[in-house]
């Protein structure tokens, strides 16, 4: 045990080598605290010159949180392999901060801030460092600190953060994540012509988005400050929240709901039923914590929804609002309420005037799907929540809009992430990838992939087939263990 002691210094020799003002002014930064920020924020100020101490955890308020939080089925993680091998070498088989090698503030959180840092001795992984300062926190932002570690210990989705490793030294707490090389959409939409996406990309982004949303209700989960500074950008391209200290928890009743669907009629030439209509029983899933209650008056305030304004009381219903904000905004390089000061904003948000579009071009110029886009914003905010789309049967409703057909839910972590000018992502070259445009799957190799489809084709032409592959225009979908071709 002497060796190991000897190879780790213990807690308090963390490595903070940029300790002087000027290294950490000089320093740039991914992702700094927006002007646009929450409320019940903090304004931290970490001192890089304060030793960490390696006292005992057994009276801070998270002990109950475990130190690691793996996840087998991302065991082959190369994070995951980097952690092992550390506690592998401890005493404890736990992970310390002496096994973290800081390298640069990466930017200012909700109530800490964020370092790029990796393990010693290996480069290969890099991981995201909250570090909070909880003497200089009140009783409330501390409950805010409890929450966000509590939460982020019950997260496994691949839009979300996973929680590494969760370590109590001294008064500071340090959460350890993933980390996004590409910062957050809020920064990728200031380098877009006008603040604008196109409106595939925005399709993929409010996907994903979508689909991490339900995970979080699934849980019980509201979330409460969903923007375009919390949705960062992983190195593959994909999205992943953050920031989890302004949610709060609630029962959820998870239940299957049984609908009976009319599909198209059968184009059998030579049936005697081909004017039949065919029916199916589709089974969905539906966890929505309907009952969610709460009267605290947290969030962004272009983002809040009026029930959270006028401080009655909200539930599931303000993150359904704050999606139909967070489209509008990315479609429009603005949000659809917003005045002349904080103050206007909120008289806007609780006026009873529904949205308008500030639609430059004229209706025949629009680009496709921005009529789809719009009817999903008109109805994603509306001010009575009791009649806002979402907020009974949650994403299951909003899945089955028309601005979302043609998304394989089941493959969108598969989906290709669009090419946004100002994003570099990191291309894997042995998975599959699913256009999110046109649902088609491809390699990451041209020539790989138009040799596969002409030699599909020519088999498929030796057995007479009448299915143009070369088709993007067409997919195939499954019923009944048979393969239908669907327009």
């Amino acid at each position: 045990m002497e060796e190991l002691d000897t190879l780790y210094p213990p807690d308090s020799d963390l490595d903070l080598s940029f300790t002087s003002c000027a290294s950490i002014t000089t320093t740039t930064t991914d992702r700094t605290l927006s002007a646009r920020s929450s409320l019940a924020r903090s304004s931290l100020t970490l001192s890089f010159n304060d030793r960490l101490s390696s006292t005992s955890t057994t009276n801070n308020p998270s002990t109950e949180i475990p130190n690691l939080h793996r996840r087998p089925h991302r065991k082959h993680d190369p994070n995951w392999s980097a952690i092992k091998a550390a506690t592998t070498l401890s005493s404890d088989g736990a992970l310390h901060l002496r096994h973290l090698k800081l390298h640069r503030l990466v930017g200012s959180g909700n109530l800490g801030r964020v370092f790029l840092c990796r393990l010693r001795d290996y480069d290969h992984a890099n991981f995201a460092l909250k570090v909070i300062d909880r003497d200089s926190l009140t009783a409330k932002k501390l409950s805010h600190v409890q929450t966000e570690a509590e939460i982020l210990s019950s997260l496994d989705h691949p839009f979300l953060p996973t929680l590494y490793a969760h370590l109590e030294v001294s008064h500071y707490t340090c959460l350890l994540i993933d980390f996004c090389p590409n910062g957050d959409l809020h920064s990728l939409l200031r380098k877009q012509p006008g603040n604008r996406l196109p409106v595939e990309s925005v399709r993929f982004y409010a996907a994903e988005v979508l689909v991490a949303l339900e995970y979080l209700h699934s849980l019980g989960i509201v979330y409460r400050d969903l923007k375009p500074e919390n949705i960062l950008i992983r190195e593959d391209g994909h999205i992943m929240l953050s920031d989890f200290d302004l949610c709060f928890k609630s029962d959820v009743s998870p239940k299957l709901d049984f609908t009976t669907r009319t599909l198209e009629r059968s184009k059998r030439r030579y049936s005697c039923f081909s004017d039949r209509l065919r029916e199916e029983t589709v089974t969905e899933f539906v966890a929505e914590p309907t009952g969610a209650f709460s009267r605290s008056c947290v969030g962004t305030h272009e983002y809040l929804a009026p029930e959270l304004i006028s401080g009655t009381g909200h539930g599931n219903g303000v993150d359904w609002w704050a999606f139909g904000v967070l489209l509008y905004e990315l479609l429009y390089g603005t949000t659809p309420f917003k005045g002349s000061s904080k103050e206007s904003t909120l008289r806007n948000i609780a006026s009873s005037k529904g949205v308008k579009f500030n639609v430059e071009e004229s209706q025949g110029n629009e680009p496709s799907g921005m009529g789809e886009a719009k009817d999903l914003i008109e109805r994603l905010l509306v001010k009575d929540p009791r009649r806002r789309l979402g907020c009974a049967r949650g994403a299951t409703d909003i899945k089955r809009h028309p601005f979302f057909a043609g998304i394989k839910w089941p493959l969108i972590r598969t989906y290709r992430p669009p090419e946004v000018r100002g994003l570099s992502i990191k291309r894997t070259k042995s998975k599959l990838r699913v256009s999110h445009v046109t649902g088609v799957t491809s390699s990451s190799s041209p020539r790989r992939k138009c040799c596969w489809w002409k030699r599909l084709g020519y088999l498929m032409r030796i057995k007479g087939s009448k299915y143009n592959l070369n088709s993007n225009h067409n997919y195939y979908c499954y019923t009944n263990q048979k393969v239908r071709k669907c327009a």
